[in-house]
């Protein structure tokens, strides 16, 4: 019969909506990027089912109200069987709703508040969650020789829903852990001036500071600490995860770490196979947005050869058994409330690069 989605007959049409422009703009860029390399390779081995792949991209330059809109546009005018993305946590948020009610399956790739997947039986992700996210970094925080801290500040961007969540599942870990919070501070995504807050940190003394945002501000956070005289470790999450990080923070970031999805120092020969892929492209090493991407799409793939058909209450079923799936971005299997079980890496900034 005819596949729903299919403009023609011999194409399936999946959607990405993405930060391609914005503040965050190498998060939805690195994606599509990994989406690409992914859709490329299941084409050139023949497509599925015999159909090719048509990837379609849309633009919500950071804003929760384009991810709604895009995702309306994908699900009912283009007409896609699925929908990859977004990275961060308050725009899935958006974009879920409009999934679930369409009954077209989302996978996201690095959302990582628990709140996402949360939102329905058609929502999925490949990256593992918040409350592991904050206990790794509490561990590395409390364990690792260099650090051993007993005291940690934190400071939160309070409009992120990503930022938030993780800063409350850093600060229970890291309390159960034996270690004590001394100060809690927040800030606003996009704020330029963080000196009230950092002077409020320097005087609370902490061995480390916590800081789980992204990228843009984490690195002017970065250059105000060291310009206040607060030279403390500072360690944050996969919202790190960019080539910006080093550009914008120099030398003032300089051994603080994150955690993260995958290294690309990793041996495994899947994941040089896919770094030297992407680079030969895009002459660049993938962060871990990227792996996320291309490993999102894999296993969307994976679930759509063995479907039945591409109805999406069939395809969110298919999504659902994803076992042990050997992806670049570790092994991943989708447990009961389609969260990824997988590992997470800790990385260190050296010479402006992970």
């Amino acid at each position: 019969g005819c596949q729903p989605g299919a403009t023609n007959s011999n194409e399936i049409v999946i959607g990405h909506y993405a930060s391609m422009t914005g503040s965050e703009a190498t998060f939805g860029q690195s994606t599509d990027n990994g989406i690409k390399l992914a859709v490329d390779e299941v084409n050139e081995a023949g497509g599925i089912g015999g159909k090719q792949i048509r990837l379609i991209t849309y633009d919500d330059k950071g804003d929760a109200r384009e991810a709604g809109t895009a995702v309306t546009r994908l699900t009912s005018k283009d007409g896609v069987v699925a929908v990859l993305g977004e990275v961060a946590s308050g725009l899935s948020l958006a974009g879920a709703p409009v999934c679930q009610g369409a009954g077209v399956p989302m996978v996201t790739p690095s959302s990582t508040n628990p709140k996402v997947t949360g939102i329905g039986d058609m929502i999925f992700r490949v990256c593992f969650i918040d409350p592991f996210q904050g206990s790794v970094c509490a561990k590395f925080a409390r364990e690792h020789e260099g650090l051993k801290a007993g005291k940690a500040a934190i400071l939160t961007d309070q409009a992120s829903p990503y930022s938030v969540g993780l800063q409350e599942e850093f600060e229970k870990a890291f309390e159960k852990l034996g270690g004590k919070v001394v100060s809690k501070q927040t800030y606003q995504g996009g704020d330029q001036d963080f000196s009230a807050q950092l002077t409020a940190i320097r005087s609370s003394e902490p061995d480390v500071v916590f800081v789980p945002g992204y990228y843009t501000d984490v690195g002017n956070v970065a250059l105000q600490a060291r310009k206040l005289g607060l030279t403390t470790t500072m360690l944050g999450g996969d919202g790190w995860d960019s080539s910006k990080l080093g550009q914008i923070a120099g030398s003032s970031i300089e051994g603080c770490f994150y955690s993260n999805h995958y290294s690309h120092e990793d041996p495994n020969p899947r994941v040089q196979e896919f770094i030297k892929k992407y680079n030969e492209r895009h002459n660049q090493t993938p962060d871990g947005l990227a792996a996320l991407g291309y490993d999102a799409a894999r296993i969307l793939f994976e679930a759509m050869k063995r479907a039945e058909s591409l109805d999406g209450k069939v395809l969110a079923a298919e999504l659902s058994k994803t076992k042990d799936f050997d992806g670049v971005t570790g092994n991943i299997s989708i447990d009961g409330d389609r969260n990824a079980v997988k590992p997470a890496v800790i990385l260190e900034m050296k010479d402006g690069k992970p």
